[in-house]
């Protein structure tokens, strides 16, 4: 089955799980690689692998056809966020309940680089156009911590370019790289989507704000259409949210979930298919 008709879900259970998203809607194949909760999964960019990891502190990459473990590493902390180098597919960013983040690389197995931020936890990653830059979002939302909300990073050096980038007393739990534009977006606990720069200083616009879902500290994804037109949220009421990019304006609502819709995503290939998940396991696909 081509990778570009499947689509990968992580539980907060110790599984991670392949479906047919567009033909049968049925289970593929499940891996049972973890012993505690699995919060973070990612398709290499290849589309035949599988990055993995938990609250067990492992770190595994999967082929998918056979199953066989490629990578295996502990971490020194519980993950729940993984990200690939846009650029070079050896080496990806790791984050979680810690106040670093670490670089590995495949290759050699081992941790090439750390990133230490006065913070407990880190919510989300995204690396920028060339991946010598990347973007993490924190815990930190009291008004002395505002500084390390967001926080841009040199890729190479692990020094700070920039933690004066949002000034509201809000977490954001996820973060998204606009496909067109050179702009990012960050999900708020404000209920809200904020729209920056991603060339520094990374300024945040007062001009246009995404309205109209709810967060209400769930850890609601939010995503880009492939073609830049449509901005598509989660919300804690179980609705689907797509926005129009360019007005703020509300484009289309879909009733998705009972519990919190809290992941959504578009196909890579087919630009019409969007998957969704919820708080409580269950996923779908929307034409």
């Amino acid at each position: 089955m081509p990778a570009l008709y499947l689509v990968l879900c992580r539980f907060q259970e110790l599984l991670g799980e392949v479906w047919n998203a567009v033909d049968s809607g049925h289970c593929l194949q499940t891996y049972s690689l973890h012993t505690e909760a699995v919060r973070a999964a990612r398709w290499a960019p290849c589309g035949r692998r599988i990055l993995s990891g938990g609250f067990d502190f492992a770190l595994h990459l999967t082929d998918l056809e056979t199953g066989t473990q490629l990578f295996s590493g502990r971490s020194d902390f519980r993950i729940t966020t993984l990200k690939f180098h846009p650029k070079d597919h050896n080496i990806f960013l790791c984050g979680g309940f810690s106040s670093e983040m670490k670089a590995w690389d495949i290759r050699t197995g081992k941790v090439m680089r750390s990133y230490k931020a006065t913070i407990q936890q880190t919510l989300d990653i995204l690396f920028l156009r060339e991946g010598s830059e990347f973007l993490s979002s924190t815990d930190a939302s009291t008004r002395d911590s505002a500084d390390r909300t967001i926080i841009a990073w040199d890729f190479r050096t692990s020094a700070k370019i920039s933690n004066q980038i949002f000034h509201e007393r809000f977490t954001c739990p996820s973060l998204a790289l606009h496909p067109r534009e050179p702009v990012f977006l960050a999900q708020t606990n404000g209920n809200y989507l904020a729209l920056f720069s991603t060339v520094w200083p990374y300024r945040m616009s007062r001009r246009r704000r995404y309205e109209g879902h709810k967060v209400e500290g769930y850890s609601v994804g939010c995503e880009c259409s492939p073609g830049g037109d449509l901005l598509v949220t989660g919300s804690a009421d179980g609705r689907v949210l797509m926005y129009s990019f360019r007005t703020a304006s509300r484009a289309c609502t879909l009733q998705g979930h009972t519990q919190a819709c809290v992941g959504t995503t578009y196909h890579p290939v087919l630009p019409s298919v969007l998957a969704t998940c919820s708080w409580g396991g269950d996923m779908k696909i929307w034409h």
